[in-house]
């Protein structure tokens, strides 16, 4: 069976109870005819201190369930709209040709998948637990330790191929500083370190309420010539990493761009998995302002559809930057009829003018 055929994604949810009970309640959901990779839980902590305890609550949990096979392990600090606590899922259906390691690093768990195709990285979690400090100096803590890790398991800074970045109040300012161009800079710093020659990560970078900087990735080096990554161009939109300095927030004197790719795919023969970036109803590098929720939903999803082709999406993650908009937001989509899991999320786009932001992943 092909890469693609095995990865599976799903979404979980639960009724309002106790964070614990909660946890259970998703945990036993999960299939256990599967070797998971990822788990991505997305909840409402009060205060930092809360997301503090109730990550460790959540670690000890997983800990406790998968034992000597923790999959990667993360708490999104974002309001979901259509559950107290969602759980988004990333599972494998290994067969005798694959071999799936579970390890730690630091005391994160992380997961090396090996077939023919190649070896394949997921890992998270990654965060500095100084919440007080700068984004700056959060940023440049995670990334450290993503540089840590890829060295540990010999992937180059350029394998990785999908990265989630989640950035308190990513619009606010520290010192002077806008937090998402803060964070951009330091990315930058650390993608220097490298050569890409085929293009960036597809990302997102997203708000949370609480948390502070927060990422995921998974990575790629791939053994067959049939297997590789492809950088997806949308036509409509100018690469966030080629945007102008107009469109960049001041921070301090440095403006980095964002370092992402609009999508990325791993083709595997015939088949093909695209990772499609947080997308938005930015046309040019000008986003569309002024234009109400449903003009910007419907060019967002004009957007991925140039992005996926033929390629049929599995999963969509929809961030709103008003609560208010989840009705409004479920039944546009529902106007779709796409037969895959969708979460709403409450969170600040990188933009002020940006009502709504949509990430997803495809297979062709």
């Amino acid at each position: 069976m092909n890469y693609c055929e095995k990865i599976n994604y799903r979404i979980f949810r639960t009724e309002k109870e106790a964070f614990p009970v909660m946890i259970d309640r998703l945990l036993a959901q999960i299939p256990e005819d599967e070797a998971v990779l990822r788990l991505a839980f997305f909840g409402t902590p009060a205060t930092n201190e809360e997301y503090l305890l109730r990550r460790r609550v959540l670690w000890d949990k997983a800990s406790a369930y998968y034992g000597e096979q923790e999959p990667t392990l993360s708490y999104v600090s974002q309001p979901p709209l259509n559950a107290p606590l969602i759980l988004e899922v990333h599972s494998y259906a290994p067969d005798a040709d694959d071999k799936v390691h579970y390890k730690r690093l630091d005391g994160y768990p992380y997961v090396v998948l090996e077939n023919g195709s190649g070896r394949f990285l997921f890992a998270g979690g990654f965060q500095n637990d100084l919440l007080r400090h700068t984004v700056e100096q959060q940023s440049v803590e995670v990334f450290r330790l993503i540089e840590k890790l890829l060295a540990l398991e010999g992937f180059p800074i350029h394998s990785i191929i999908r990265q989630w970045n989640y950035i308190e109040q990513i619009t606010g300012y520290q010192e002077g500083r806008q937090n998402y161009q803060s964070f951009n800079n330091a990315r930058s710093d650390f993608y220097d370190k490298t050569q890409w020659a085929n293009g960036f990560p597809a990302a997102t970078g997203i708000g949370t309420n609480l948390g502070g900087v927060l990422v995921d990735f998974d990575a790629a080096l791939f053994a067959s010539p049939e297997a590789f990554a492809t950088p997806i161009d949308n036509r409509l939109q100018v690469a966030a990493h080629a945007y102008s300095e107009r469109v960049l927030e001041v921070s301090g004197e440095k403006k980095a761009t964002p370092k992402f790719e609009r999508a990325k795919s791993m083709a595997f023969g015939r088949r093909k998995l695209v990772y499609v970036s947080g997308t938005a109803a930015i046309r040019g590098e000008e986003s569309l302002k002024g234009v109400g929720l449903e003009r910007q939903l419907h060019i967002t999803m004009e957007n991925i559809a140039q992005l996926t082709g033929d390629a049929r999406l599995m999963m969509l993650r929809i961030y709103l930057k008003n609560k208010d908009d989840y009705e409004e937001s479920e039944r546009l989509m529902n106007t779709y009829n796409l037969p895959i899991p969708i979460s709403y999320m409450c969170a600040d786009v990188c933009r002020d003018e940006l009502l709504i932001e949509i990430e997803g992943i495809a297979i062709l």
